[in-house]
């Protein structure tokens, strides 16, 4: 399993208000089905990643990695192991909360 930092959990937690905000169950349950599918694809090959999402290079970080999941993007750490560090809805606005 994969650990999330505070600040992913924060993100997580807010997508999550959200979705329960606007009576969206079926969100939470894709929310957390694209969580799931990101870890597996980090944990069988954590090098797989994108540097940044193509829309965005300026949001490249050294030691960071991004995963698309789902509508979401997954932010990791490369360190081993490694460590979720933000999760964002695909259009948000990335560049502004990074």
């Amino acid at each position: 399993m994969i650990e999330y930092t505070p600040r992913a959990i924060r993100q997580i937690g807010a997508l999550v208000q959200h979705y329960e905000d606007r009576h969206r169950p079926e969100a939470i349950r894709s929310l957390f089905v694209a969580l799931d599918a990101a870890e597996r694809r980090i944990e069988s090959n954590p090098s797989a990643g994108l540097a940044a999402p193509r829309p965005y290079p300026q949001v490249a970080r050294k030691g960071r990695v991004w995963v698309k999941a789902g509508r979401y993007w997954v932010v990791y750490s490369t360190a081993q192991p490694p460590v979720i560090v933000a999760v964002f809805y695909e259009t948000a606005n990335i560049p502004r909360q990074v």
